[in-house]
């Protein structure tokens, strides 16, 4: 703040206001031209009844991935909705953060969740993961906090409230769609075009959780992004390279580049008859496997 300096060059502060700062409102808009109606990617949503009541969750023994995650939790929801916790249906973030709407009927409790790897085989036995998951009550979300930014009343904007908002609104397209970053993506939105290199584009959208003038708006975008097509690793890397790869060994500088390109990349391992696996390709090896021995 600027003290105003006065005729006789004195400086005098005047104190601030307690009120939170608003702006007039523009006066004489809408009389001039013809009105018509403006499609936006902009859909209304309204605030629920309940408060929303978050949760933290800690899963024993840790997992990185919040595929496997979201998988125990799924697991715990149809094994224990009906029963301990109340028929109440959570969102979840994939790490530390369940949410519902109207509490649980615990503050703390524990479960067994017993995981099936259904990837390990196709007619054996298969593998069963045991984890233990621990959900425990935080505090309840008030979201009269932001009912008032939205009516005017608040000129700071409730970042957590939002923030929970949004993970719940993504809740149901995170079990439906391919989630990338903050955008989803499915080959069954649009038919995937080709885009060469083994390469594929699928069809997908961006949405978020947005305050308005005219109140809360899901913004929902379209989106693309490219993607590796599902084939043999052998045809990925004659399209990636342009030639072919079964006649002769790669030279170093196919290598590399078959290396960035594969590095991190999940396949699935199909000569093992009734044994599916699938792994994370690391690296590929300088010389051809047909050299390649271990005690």
């Amino acid at each position: 703040m600027i003290d105003p300096v006065l005729p006789n060059g004195s400086g005098t502060s005047f104190p601030c206001s307690s009120k939170s700062l608003t702006f007039p409102s523009r006066p004489g808009f809408g009389q001039l031209g013809t009105k018509c109606i403006v499609k936006a990617n902009h859909f209304f949503a309204q605030l629920p009844d309940k408060d929303l009541n978050p949760y933290d969750v800690t899963i024993t023994p840790e997992v990185a991935s919040r595929v496997v995650n979201r998988a125990i939790i799924a697991e715990l929801v149809k094994v224990y909705k009906e029963s301990d916790l109340g028929k109440r249906l959570p969102a979840y973030d994939g790490r530390k953060s369940l949410y519902t709407a109207g509490e649980l009927p615990f503050a703390r409790k524990e479960f067994i969740v017993k995981l099936v790897d259904e990837e390990d085989t196709i007619n054996g036995p298969k593998r069963v993961r045991e984890y233990k998951v621990a959900i425990k009550f935080v505090a309840r979300a008030n979201l009269h906090h932001l009912e008032q930014f939205l009516a005017g009343k608040r000129a700071d904007g409730p970042k957590e409230a939002l923030q929970i908002l949004d993970i719940v609104l993504r809740e149901l397209s995170v079990k439906r769609f391919c989630p990338v970053g903050r955008s989803f993506f499915s080959p069954d939105i649009r038919k995937p075009q080709r885009l060469g290199d083994g390469l594929e584009a699928w069809c997908g959208f961006y949405q978020s959780i947005r305050p308005t003038q005219m109140g809360l708006s899901l913004n929902i975008d379209m989106a693309s992004a490219a993607f590796i097509e599902a084939l043999p690793v052998i045809e990925f890397v004659a399209q990636l390279l342009g030639k072919d790869v079964l006649s002769r060994p790669l030279s170093d500088s196919d290598r590399i580049k078959v290396k960035k390109a594969l590095r991190g990349v999940k396949v699935e391992v199909t000569h093992r008859r009734d044994v599916r696996r699938k792994y994370r390709v690391c690296g590929i090896t300088t010389q051809p496997t047909r050299e390649l021995v271990f005690p």
